[in-house]
């Protein structure tokens, strides 16, 4: 089976994790401290990173930092996983959902007549490891005072203008199994601003500012030592691993026919390819069939919008605003993409494509 994702564990890691186990310190210790050393120099233009359990608590810690919470409202994009909008409901505050474009990312120039006095911060997804139009979503920050923070999941290393994603407002990454960069399970907040970073730390750990002191409401929201060791001991080859997933989208790109290809990345746009997604007007669900015999993994992401999912429903929200997100629910497909796929398994994925398409 040509699995749709597969993490990249090898002998480094491996190594990394043992030394941890027989160091006898698996949280909070110095291996932490090192990723988050090495992964704000890997993001640039930021001078601090936070290491937390998962990129849902990641996203949680961020909007309370910077101090989300009831009555407020975030404006965010319809079309991702559930994690984004939902842990804006955790704070108490209300998502805002602005239509996306063709490329899955929210719509910059739709975002400003959403803003309400309500407005509390921009929350947009890098989707599919894609980078938004940070430079329109920065000038709209800045133009009406709003925290901006990015959901780059998906994004890591991907690139905008020579910068990086999660360094253009507070950066949240997670570190599951099959991000582009992974430690089983974990997350990752970044930002310049150290008083910031002081506060992420402190709500992390149960809101202590020492032992035993709890200044405000916290969380465990802390990363196994040994999470952190897999981090730690990845991110050297993100490069390698993300140039192995371009030069597969480009041969996937040439080769494919029959469906909706990717819209290409601009030029200066570094994007990662955390998922390879084409599109279909109609029989997905056909072609998935035809792959999953010929043992092609693929997958929806993500086949309904935040709005249409029963959680938001019953809070009266409505997709039926959002015909370009409905659309893209309705004819999305990943492919694989991963960087342990050979040359021969993306000829094979090519040309079980075609195969379908022109039959």
């Amino acid at each position: 089976m040509i699995k749709i994702a597969q993490p990249q564990i090898g002998e480094a890691e491996r190594e990394a994790v043992l030394a941890v186990l027989a160091s006898g310190r698996l949280t909070n210790g110095p291996v932490t401290q090192e990723l988050e050393a090495a992964f704000a120099r890997d993001v640039s233009h930021t001078r601090e990173a936070v290491a937390v359990a998962s990129g849902t608590a990641a996203l949680h810690l961020a909007l309370l930092a910077h101090g989300i919470g009831p009555g407020d409202e975030v404006i965010t994009t319809p079309f991702s996983f559930q994690a984004t909008a939902n842990m804006v409901l955790a704070t108490g505050a209300r998502p805002v959902f602005v239509e996306v474009g063709e490329d899955g990312n929210i719509d910059a120039s739709k975002v400003e007549t959403a803003v309400t006095v309500k407005t509390k911060a921009l929350l947009p997804v890098h989707l599919y490891g894609r980078m938004c139009d940070m430079a329109a979503l920065c000038r709209i920050a800045e133009r009406q005072g709003l925290a901006l923070i990015e959901d780059a999941a998906q994004a890591h290393g991907a690139e905008m203008g020579g910068r990086r994603a999660g360094s253009f407002g507070t950066g949240c990454f997670s570190l599951y199994a099959t991000k582009n960069l992974t430690a089983g399970e974990g997350g990752v907040v970044t930002t310049d601003d150290a008083a910031l970073a002081t506060r992420l730390r402190r709500l992390r750990s149960h809101g202590e500012d020492e032992r035993y002191e709890s200044v405000e409401l916290g969380y465990n929201y802390r990363i196994p030592e040994t999470s952190a060791a897999i981090a730690l001991a990845q991110l050297p080859r993100l490069e390698e691993l993300t140039q192995r997933r371009r030069r597969n989208a480009e041969k996937l790109s040439a080769g494919l026919k029959g469906v909706g290809l990717p819209p290409p990345p601009p030029r200066a746009e570094g994007h990662v390819w955390h998922q390879y997604t084409v599109r279909l007007p109609r029989e997905r669900e056909t072609l998935r069939a035809h792959l999953r015999e010929k043992g092609i993994e693929t997958a929806v992401y993500y086949p309904k919008t935040l709005p249409a999912q029963k959680l938001y429903r019953d809070l009266g929200y409505d997709d039926a605003a959002f015909p370009t997100a409905r659309r893209l629910a309705d004819e999305v497909l990943s492919l694989p993409v991963h960087p342990g796929l050979s040359d021969a398994d993306i000829d094979e994925i090519i040309d079980a494509v075609n195969a379908w398409a022109g039959s």
